[in-house]
């Protein structure tokens, strides 16, 4: 019995496919290997101690940055965009911040705390972890240096007239007006509004990873990436990028949202 198709997609024998699959398969394993030697350089990288008093808020009440490790010699810091106008976390953080609860726990039986640390205050932090249903760790820095030294938090001075780098680039100036314009409803104008702010005060924050290790009682920053560099943490485009139809995203905006608003 024959079906009729409308594919427009490219149709093959088996044998067709599987000549083409290990064409692929070759490449794969090439970026595999490449994949491999980029993590080893991350971590031949040179260690930056840190001599800098940072102060932050936990469940557990007032920490340092050492006391973070919670008694492991390595600490991994999701800076999670949740800023201090926020009413809830980012959306797109909120998303990777899904896959948490599952690793945290291998990860501290082999010597390495994740820690996500915002600058919203602790009470809207717990709030919001409350909703969500997570059980990681959530420190605030509320008050503290931490953000800004670390590349994820701009003055709103620093916004307007520049001076600050992000993803490792000097960020231009970008006047009030500026922001304003980029109203509408594209992906920015999305997040803010799910965030409960405008496209400015939302784009004060930004995403990003930082690794620490801690040695003789001292701190020491290793390695910290940002923007697309946390793509491989995105666990659901993990999935995506191996779908029929890839991540399939639309041009305007955002297709994701909280995993309780679906």
């Amino acid at each position: 019995m024959s079906t009729s198709t409308t594919t427009q997609h490219r149709l093959a024998t088996h044998d067709d496919w599987l000549k083409e699959r290990l064409a692929l398969l070759k490449d794969e394993k090439e970026l595999t290997r490449r994949s491999d030697e980029l993590a080893r350089r991350r971590q031949e990288l040179p260690w930056v101690r840190i001599d800098k008093a940072y102060h932050f808020d936990t469940e557990d009440g007032p920490a340092s940055l050492g006391d973070l490790f919670r008694g492991n010699s390595q600490l991994l810091v999701y800076h999670f965009m949740f800023g201090e106008d926020y009413t809830a976390g980012c959306p797109s953080c909120s998303s990777i911040a899904d896959g948490f609860n599952g690793i945290a726990v291998h990860l501290s039986n082999h010597d390495v705390m994740l820690m996500a640390v915002s600058r919203a205050p602790l009470a809207k932090l717990q709030a919001f972890k409350w909703r969500m249903g997570w059980s990681f760790p959530w420190a605030s820095s509320f008050g503290s240096d931490f953000n800004a030294d670390f590349s994820v938090f701009f003055t709103e001075a620093q916004q307007r007239d520049g001076g600050a780098d992000y993803n490792y680039r000097p960020q231009p100036p970008a006047p009030l007006q500026q922001w304003q314009s980029r109203g509408g409803e594209g992906p920015a104008a999305q997040s803010a509004a799910q965030t409960g702010t405008d496209i400015a005060t939302f784009a004060r924050e930004r995403p990003g990873l930082s690794a620490f290790v801690k040695e003789d009682g001292i701190v020491y920053h290793t390695y910290s990436t940002y923007a697309r560099g946390l793509d491989g943490l995105w666990g659901m485009y993990q999935w995506l990028d191996r779908a029929p139809l890839g991540r399939n995203e639309p041009d305007d905006g955002l297709w994701w949202k909280r995993h309780d608003e679906y």
